[in-house]
């Protein structure tokens, strides 16, 4: 179903980590190609990620099987280190991630601009699934 007034939407989650490990696994090439996908049947071969602010992105996704991919490209806008990231995607869409320390675990939250094609649930559970996926590579990690 196609969505005519696209708005944000928020996904969230909290890491049992600290916020130096939840960070540098958010923000380097190394750690981005092992979390970067929904599901166990895609993955996330390349990764270039030149954070900071007009610094580009781009992230490779594809199906194992070869089926289907595309890239996730993007320019940051700014960075305040484990704070703050906002990026505006290529198709001029926006989104920011805040990272909230709070003891032993980080509040990773996500807000961007629906794409108006898929509908928000769709959209909701894509992006909530990458963000799982991120919440159990780092706090499987050593």
């Amino acid at each position: 179903m196609k969505n005519k007034n696209p708005g944000t939407i928020t996904v969230k989650t909290i890491i049992r980590a600290d916020i130096n490990k939840v960070w540098n696994s958010w923000t380097n090439s190394e750690h981005i190609t092992k979390w970067n996908f929904a599901n166990d049947e895609w993955c996330c071969p390349n990764a270039e990620n030149d954070l900071k602010p007009n610094g580009k992105f781009s992230w490779r996704m594809e199906a194992k099987d070869g089926s289907a991919g595309f890239d996730f490209t993007g320019e940051y806008e700014k960075v305040i280190e484990k704070e703050l990231i906002t990026y505006k995607m290529s198709d001029g869409r926006l989104v920011r991630i805040d990272f909230v320390e709070n003891g032993d675990k980080v509040t990773l939250s996500e807000t961007f601009n629906a794409e108006g094609t898929n509908s928000d649930e769709q959209q909701r559970a894509g992006w909530q699934a990458i963000l799982e996926n991120f919440k159990k590579y780092v706090e499987a990690k050593k």
